[in-house]
């Protein structure tokens, strides 16, 4: 009897250890909006149009309700996510213009770090990380690539700045290849569907061995363009038909990752690279924060996240941990096995804040927000205290409407602390009822521009 116990619990140990070294690595899935605001989808917003399957995916994952990026403009929030890196490190600020030096090859994207382990990569939508060879995403880790290099509104058709733009034709290019020298804006009605159609199609090809697919959506930047089944769908304006066609986008992405039996082993993550375009009037998005894209203020730094992932995330969770975008790729090097890059990055691990582990906490002793090159901003990494140092920053005085931007002023805030567990609008400045919290920012700040600016 003894015997047959011991070749039992023999037996047991041995499927156990070759089904761990069989194991397939999850895959992950990133889809990344472009200027989506926070209350744009359910269930982080009540807006008035549906999105069954945002909404489903929160049900089935995790919803993280205070996720922030570093910089909330397009390069440098897209050079933060891949490389785990801020844009002080990485010298990617602002949004680059045909023509401008790209992300430096020193630093490691996302794509290299998981082809370098093994996964099959791919790219369908917006890059803007650099034009140049040794830049598109061919030559950053992409096995497979199809979209824009650049912001679908930098192109002869530009009415914020027409003369600036009036001789530029925007391309579509796939496997690093121009394969549409001019886009029209009939072409730009397909570029949701055509992202969507290409990562079904991916998925489909590479269900048997791990991959990394990132979809960059290049809307709902302006200008908004959606395909002919979704218009007029929503019943509240073109804002409204473009989130519904992203939405259901994502459903096609999620419906081929159940189809093909990955969703069990499948990391899928849906965020924002920022906050709204509040310009563009009924064009930009819903936050409920302070100020919008291009501000150091919650309304352009916060964005919604979805996490899905069943072996690490408690379906149906609400979490509101503080983590920022640069903490991405360490945690997901942690999930999946794969090695970080070999180079310093600012990102940490957070997947036991995540997981919501009893007694985790966030790594990080602050984040920092910057705007172009300026160091603007210090967030506590509890997430409890906001400085804003001293800066000037753009407000809508007037917004636009139907597609015509509307007029930016100048407007100045002092040195402020607000309390975002209380005050997440940031409405009110509480520096002098919280005098040593105020020093230890300060602090925090000073070390920060001394090691990257000074």
């Amino acid at each position: 009897m003894r015997k047959k116990i011991i070749a039992s619990l023999l037996l047991g140990l041995l499927h156990f250890v070759a089904n761990t070294l069989c194991a397939t690595p999850p895959n992950v899935v990133l889809i990344f909006m472009d200027d989506a605001g926070y209350g744009d989808f359910h269930p982080f917003g009540n807006p008035p149009y549906a999105t069954p399957h945002v909404k489903r995916l929160a049900a089935e994952g995790g919803r993280f309700n205070r996720f922030f990026v570093p910089q909330a403009v397009c390069s440098a929030s897209r050079a933060a996510l891949l490389t785990g890196c801020y844009p002080e490190r990485t010298k990617m600020f602002g949004a680059l213009s045909p023509g401008e030096k790209g992300l430096d090859r020193k630093f490691t994207t996302m794509a290299e770090v998981f082809k370098k382990s093994g996964y099959a990569t791919a790219i369908f939508g917006k890059w803007h990380l650099g034009e140049e060879a040794a830049t598109r995403p061919a030559a950053r880790g992409f096995d497979e690539s199809a979209g824009l290099l650049l912001s679908n509104d930098m192109w002869d058709k530009n009415n914020r700045d027409p003369k600036k733009w009036s001789n530029y034709h925007l391309k579509f290019w796939t496997n690093d290849k121009v394969t549409c020298e001019r886009v029209t804006p009939e072409f730009q009605t397909s570029l949701t569907s055509q992202a969507a159609q290409a990562s079904v199609d991916f998925i489909q090809r590479h269900k048997a061995s791990p991959f990394f697919l990132y979809v960059p959506f290049s809307m709902p930047h302006v200008p908004l363009y959606c395909s002919e089944a979704f218009q007029n769908k929503s019943g509240t304006g073109l804002y409204g038909d473009v989130i519904m066609e992203l939405d259901d986008a994502i459903g096609q992405i999620t419906g081929a990752l159940q189809a093909n039996g990955l969703e069990e082993n499948t990391i899928v993550i849906m965020t924002s690279d920022n906050g709204p375009w509040l310009l563009w009037g009924n064009h930009a998005g819903q936050t409920p924060f302070r100020e919008g894209k291009t501000t150091s203020f919650n309304g352009g730094t916060q964005s919604p996240l979805i996490i899905k992932y069943p072996a690490k995330i408690k379906a149906g969770s609400s979490s509101d941990a503080m983590f920022c975008s640069i903490d991405l790729l360490p945690t997901l090097c942690s999930w999946t096995g794969v090695a970080l890059p070999s180079h310093e990055i600012d990102g940490k691990d957070v997947s036991s804040l995540m997981a919501g582990e009893t007694g985790s906490r966030n790594p990080h002793d602050y984040y920092s927000v910057t705007i172009g090159k300026d160091f603007q901003a210090i967030i506590s990494g509890d997430g409890h205290w906001k400085l804003h140092l001293p800066h000037l920053y753009n407000h809508p005085a007037k917004i636009g409407h139907d597609g015509r931007p509307g007029v930016y002023e100048d407007r100045k805030i002092p040195l402020s602390l607000f309390d975002l567990q209380q005050d997440p609008k940031e409405t009110t400045n509480v520096m002098q009822e919280n005098p040593q919290v105020l020093k230890q920012l300060q602090q925090l700040a000073q070390d920060h521009q001394k090691k990257f600016y000074d």
